[in-house]
């Protein structure tokens, strides 16, 4: 298994473009006069302007959006001090962070220099390039001086996340556990067992926040930092405690907090027994902390316990501090990230977790709530509002300590500013897949024989988002298996042509006759059918021995489709099925059907259609905006398409008031919010964004959604089957591996609704 995780690391960085990130043009370049501005002789214009006032970069280059993620590779992750180049992919994912967070730009620099006085020199003399700079996995103590050095130096934001990100999280997670337990910081005895930077930077700033240096004990490797060592460096010194305790141990013993940042283990029960009523023990070791989740929780039941694991309550994750602090520090043109705007970003993390937690969260987490309390004490790191909550934080903050050269005045017009900035796209996959994880289901993946149905089953199963059951012939998916070093030991492999359980096969021949019976199904027929793996595999998932079916990387769509209408039919109300794809843009997530049934709908279908995407995009969390297009407006052309998608939308509209939905329009008038209410202010959905495109037809959404695909201008999911009773869902032809798994994905949160639907049926 580690071998196989090891290849799928490797192919992931290596597979297409090598790397995680690339740069991408921002303005036209198609015609030489476009050319001719981007570069000579119209370039010299910004260039002039810029040097009669440097502050000009933030308004003609990308300055104002672009971060530097700089390190010297002697301090990365657990791995130690493994060389600059050798620490680039680290980096290249720090940049992916800070674009899908917070939609900011990084380059990342590696420097290979150790020496802390040369490596400050190259990175000021790079640093007019950014609008901030974070440093990254850079050991201590080194870290400290240079940080500090460039500060001094340099009027832009500059932060190393290894320090000051756990500080500022676990400080917000810190204010909260102390309010549930009723204790104030500045009474409470705090253990911090690591004295790296990070130790550092969070004792620091709990003591900014009131913590009492007296009340604090660090433990290194050599016990207890106390003033009776002779062996401290500078920046332990000031840590040192009076305190008679030279063990982990004896400092536990009635401790109110427990912080870990050092290694996995170090923590027992019986430690976490002694401290003192209601303790909160913070234990970050990655990827196994100071003690398990299971023994901590074991230990005794008046814990707070928080790890940095995504898998237990309450993650202290870096990704809740840093995109969003230089969100706010870029957007003000901030000097510094000071202590003030780390503080403003405390709080402001602090103050989300007691909100109502919107149901996107609670869904992507496949939980019926969230609430503030011992088992919520800090926001999770899927939560959309971190965005819109902490940068406006962290940018007031700057503006009121002094350090910001571009106030902002209408605080409004910058929220929806910060929102326009992330689209669903970057959240909306992983959302799903941590849903998915929450309930794995079983997963039939019907052409088991193909490398790529194969290579997501196995993603998948390691993932934990399903339990793959694989259709096929046995020896030639063993073959497979073992030539490609696929681990997949141990799933279960149904060959239909000598299945071993004969019996499932005429039980399901059985159910299949009396559900077609009276459309001409006989028992024999119906039990050659049972060789078709289509027919077999809907099967398993009609007669619930499996939950969700996914079929179509070399089966034509019509193949797949007839069996399963005959099989498990549509949902009762619909005379209609229809495909949706999710079309990611850098406008944002649309959802475009219908992508794969309905040749030439009737009004009756375009009718369907509209429910049906209602209610999917509703599953993807998301309140749906629907635009019913065509090539005129609201009653333009009082005949042919037209005409019928208007009587569909006015029946809509008598029958289905809920439904913010509207046409007939251009897409133009669709796509942009200030057109369509510049020219139809009338329109139900004036004034929002819409997110969901209805076509007249299968052409046009077919040849839309592809021609955006192939052009470059997009990503897409789907298509997701809409309208069939049970989770079947039929991918296009030749789908690549992670196309499979975000269909894998779907269906399993589909299964999910399908599950909580039947039990809603029962009570």
């Amino acid at each position: 298994m580690e071998n196989s995780k090891n290849q799928e690391a490797l192919d992931y960085h290596k597979q297409g473009r090598p790397g995680k990130i690339q740069v991408v043009p921002t303005k036209p370049y198609s015609t030489q006069r476009d050319l001719g501005l981007a570069y000579s002789p119209g370039v010299a214009i910004p260039c002039l302007e810029i040097q009669k006032d440097l502050q000009c970069a933030y308004d003609y280059t990308s300055k104002g959006n672009l971060v530097a993620v700089i390190s010297n590779g002697t301090a990365v992750l657990g791995l130690g001090d493994i060389g600059a180049l050798a620490g680039k992919p680290v980096m290249e994912g720090k940049g992916l962070l800070f674009k899908i967070f917070a939609d900011i730009d990084v380059f990342d620099i590696e420097v290979d220099e150790k020496d802390p006085a040369k490596f400050i020199e190259v990175v000021k003399a790079i640093s007019c390039t950014f609008g901030g700079i974070n440093l990254e996995d850079i050991k201590a103590p080194e870290c400290f001086e240079i940080e500090e050095k460039l500060k001094e130096a340099l009027d832009i934001p500059i932060m190393h996340d290894d320090q000051h990100g756990t500080a500022i999280i676990s400080s917000s997670a810190l204010i909260n556990a102390l309010e549930l337990v009723g204790k104030k910081i500045q009474d409470i005895r705090i253990v911090v067992n690591g004295a790296g930077a990070a130790a550092s930077s969070c004792t620091k700033l709990y003591m900014q926040l009131g913590a009492k240096l007296e009340n604090i004990i660090m433990v290194d490797s050599k016990g207890v930092i106390s003033v009776r060592r002779t062996d401290l460096n500078d920046r332990k010194l000031p840590f040192a405690t009076s305190l008679p305790c030279n063990t982990l141990e004896e400092a536990v013993a009635g401790a109110d907090v427990f912080l870990g940042l050092s290694v996995a283990g170090v923590l027992s029960q019986d430690m976490v027994r002694s401290m003192a009523k209601d303790p909160i023990v913070f234990a970050l070791a990655n990827p196994n902390p100071e003690i398990s989740y299971a023994d901590a929780i074991a230990s005794r039941p008046d814990l707070i316990f928080a790890t940095g694991r995504s898998d237990h309550p309450n993650q202290v994750n870096n990704v809740l501090g840093f995109p969003y602090i230089f969100r706010g520090a870029l957007d003000v043109r901030s000097t510094a990230i000071n202590e003030e705007m780390k503080v403003a970003a405390v709080y402001a993390i602090a103050e989300l977790a007691k909100k109502p937690v919107p149901e996107v969260v609670t869904a992507a987490y496949n939980t019926t709530s969230l609430s503030f309390g011992r088992q919520y004490i800090i926001p999770k790191p899927l939560d959309p509002r971190l965005l819109e909550t902490v940068a406006p934080a962290v940018a007031k903050a700057a503006m009121e300590s002094g350090v910001a050269r571009k106030p902002i005045a209408d605080w409004d017009k910058y929220a929806e500013e910060l929102r326009q900035r992330m689209g669903l796209d970057n959240k909306l996959i992983r959302g799903l897949t941590e849903k998915a994880q929450e309930n794995p289901k079983r997963v039939v993946f019907a052409e088991a024989n193909h490398i790529n149905m194969l290579k997501a089953a196995q993603v998948a199963r390691a993932e934990g988002i399903c339990i793959p059951i694989l259709l096929g012939n046995e020896e030639r998916i063993e073959k497979l298996i073992n030539k490609h070093k696929i681990e997949l030991d141990g799933v279960e492999i149904v060959n239909l042509r000598h299945d071993r359980e004969s019996s499932r096969r005429k039980k399901y021949a059985k159910m299949l006759t009396a559900k077609r019976q009276r459309e001409g199904m006989t028992l024999n027929e119906a039990y050659e059918k049972m060789f078709d793996r289509n027919y077999f595999g809907m099967m398993m998932v009609e007669a619930g021995d499996a939950d969700a079916f996914i079929t179509g990387v070399y089966t034509k769509y019509q193949d797949a489709i007839i069996p399963a209408i005959e099989i498990v039919g549509m949902r009762e109300g619909l005379n209609h099925i229809a495909g949706l794809n999710i079309v990611t843009t850098k406008l944002g997530t649309f959802f475009f059907a219908d992508t794969m049934v309905n040749n030439h709908p009737s009004k009756e279908t375009l009718i369907d259609i509209s429910k049906l995407a209602h209610n999917a995009v509703k599953l993807f969390n998301t309140e749906p905006v629907m635009a019913m297009l065509s090539y005129s407006n609201f009653g333009e052309r009082a005949v042919g398409s037209p005409a019928m998608i208007h009587d569909a939308v006015d029946y809509l509209h008598k029958n289905n008031p809920e439904m913010l939905i509207d046409g007939e329009m251009q897409v133009n008038f669709a796509l942009n919010r200030d057109l369509r209410h510049e020219n139809f202010p009338f329109s139900k959905i004036d004034g929002m964004n819409v997110n969901t495109l209805i076509f007249p037809n299968l052409s046009s959404s077919n040849i839309a959604y592809k021609l955006m695909l192939e052009i470059g201008m997009s990503d897409t999911i789907g298509p997701i089957q809409m309208g069939l009773n049970k989770p079947i869902h039929i991918l296009n032809v030749e789908s690549s591996v992670r196309d499979i798994l975000n269909m894998v994905t779907i269906a399993v949160v589909d299964a999910q609704f399908e599950e909580v639907k039947m039990k809603n049926l029962q009570q």
